[in-house]
């Protein structure tokens, strides 16, 4: 991503707002993928916009550089304040989940791994820093010494603390990269047995240790802790999630990867699925209806 500002200084015109709008969706991709959260992401850009509009540009050399590095430091400070809020959430906390287009770029392997809503997951156990820098090395692939920088960190201490994110997240993820062919099938089948209510056929698709985990933020019925085992996942989902009248089910684009669509009435949910070995090794329902705005998932979906 090329900064623009030397063209912008040799063109001499472009408004602050318009190199503001130009760097909005690598500032919203680098907040999401820190905090996990669209709203409070949305909240540090336009506190970022704020501070932009109130510096002096001309003293500014890398317009970028300059707007990565105050979000960045705005979205550790808000991620403490988050975290803590997060300890008394009624249930199981899970990201917000977002179409690939509403959170920065997704070009590369890294940057769809990092917006997916399994690693969002697994990047709760990380602390602000951890988390700040591997997202700034994983996704945007900084160097350590500007990484350092931003976060007012040693170089030494940032590879350090990459080291040990990468370190905490391989150790509880498969081994092998999931094939998106093998991901979209057995999103494929999944939705086929949640369409039915196969507990049969759901059961099959099932790791023997897979866990579900639901967040319905104390709104909506949901378990408050996770359900581990294939049976009783197959059980709770045919008997309590698949069965309800009026529920309908879609494909869609979840976080980047395929993933599955509820409507009941005008209530949106998302259930995404972590893959390992070609098995569902977890599920992630989201039912809260502050992570589920209309204006995202309102037509969405193909079938």
């Amino acid at each position: 991503m090329r900064d623009t500002t030397s063209a912008i200084r040799a063109g001499g015109a472009e408004p602050p707002a318009r190199v503001f709008q130009q760097h909005r969706p690598v500032l919203l991709g680098v907040a999401y993928r820190m905090l996990g959260s669209f709203a409070d992401a949305e909240d540090v850009v336009q506190e970022a916009w704020l501070r932009w509009s109130g510096v002096d540009h001309a003293a500014i050399h890398g317009s970028r550089q300059f707007l990565v590095a105050v979000v960045s430091r705005l979205a550790i400070d808000r991620m403490r304040l988050v975290y803590r809020r997060r300890e008394t959430y009624v249930g199981t906390w899970l990201p917000e989940p977002v179409r690939a287009d509403e959170a920065g770029p997704a070009d590369t392997v890294a940057q769809r791994d990092t917006l997916s809503l399994a690693t969002l997951r697994l990047m709760e156990q990380l602390t602000p820093p951890e988390r700040g820098v591997y997202v700034l090395r994983e996704a945007f692939e900084l160097p350590y010494e500007e990484i350092a920088g931003i976060l007012g960190l040693r170089a030494d201490h940032t590879r350090q603390l990459h080291r040990r994110g990468v370190a905490r997240l391989a150790a509880e993820r498969s081994r092998f990269p999931v094939d998106p062919g093998v991901h979209h099938d057995l999103v494929e089948q999944f939705l086929v047995a949640a369409r039915t209510g196969d507990r049969a056929g759901l059961q099959r698709l099932l790791a023997h240790d897979v866990t579900l985990w639901t967040d319905g933020g104390g709104k909506v019925s949901a378990a408050l802790r996770p359900v581990s085992g294939a049976d009783k996942v197959a059980r709770l989902f045919a008997g309590t999630i698949a069965k309800r009248p009026g529920t309908t089910f879609r494909m869609v684009d979840v976080n980047g990867e395929p993933g599955v669509l509820v409507r009941r009435g005008s209530r949106w949910q998302v259930c995404a699925l972590e893959i390992a070995d070609g098995r569902i090794a977890g599920v992630l329902w989201i039912s809260n209806p502050d992570k589920m705005p209309a204006a995202r998932w309102a037509g969405a979906g193909r079938g």
